[in-house]
């Protein structure tokens, strides 16, 4: 059986995010990137954590910071890491990952990548994530829909990468260490499709499992 996610209390595991990892928000960025401080695209994978307290599973009910009254729904895949990787080469990253999973990376709207978005991106539920399964075979063509109220309002598949998995991988791990039961979200849109409270958005991909929840407020 593949592992799930434990409890929150004894995490040992960490939840990894990726941004700037897909090729039309990058592009759509082009002239924010090249402002200061930074002046210039990065060069390697910009990587963000959520934290335990932002787990959540299919059919939750995700409570908004008080005052918010939308969400920005980041869909994507979590690769499932089962053994430790470190200095792995592209050509056989894949070997270290046993499982998969749909997610929804939700974000308070916002517009910098400048400043830790820690309230926007680090509330509670706010990384809802579906069922692992075993590995698809041709990863790179699987096409993320995101629905709200039954309605598709977004659709990408991950060619779109600016890295491959297994590129992702290579270049992640030449500078750290990847534990199994850690997990590594491939990319969310820049401005993704928003929800509002109260809306039902679900997740799906062919082949693996949808992930759903409900967004909610603090009445």
């Amino acid at each position: 059986m593949l592992p799930t996610l434990p409890p929150a209390a004894g995490v040992s595991h960490t939840v990894y995010g990726v941004v700037l990892n897909h090729q039309g928000s990058l592009q759509a960025m082009d002239s924010l990137l090249g402002e200061a401080p930074y002046k210039a695209p990065p060069k390697a994978p910009v990587l963000y954590v959520k934290p335990s307290n932002t787990w959540a599973g299919d059919g939750a009910r995700v409570q908004l910071p008080e005052g918010a009254q939308s969400v920005e729904i980041g869909a994507t895949l979590a690769l499932l890491i089962g053994t430790p990787a470190a200095r792995v080469r592209e050509e056989r990253a894949m070997e270290y990952v046993v499982g998969c999973q749909l997610c929804m990376d939700l974000s308070l709207p916002h517009s910098s990548y400048y400043r830790p978005a820690i309230r926007e991106k680090c509330f509670d539920g706010s990384c809802v994530l579906g069922a692992v399964q075993a590995p698809l075979p041709g990863l790179q063509g699987l096409a993320i829909q995101t629905l709200v109220n039954g309605k598709q309002t977004d659709s990408w598949t991950l060619d779109e990468l600016v890295r491959a998995p297994a590129r992702l991988l290579a270049e992640i791990t030449a500078f750290m260490t990847l534990n199994p039961g850690d997990r590594l979200l491939l990319g969310v849109k820049w401005q993704a499709p928003q929800a509002n409270l109260g809306d039902t958005v679900t997740v799906q991909a062919q082949g693996l499992p949808a992930v759903q929840c409900t967004i909610g407020d603090r009445a």
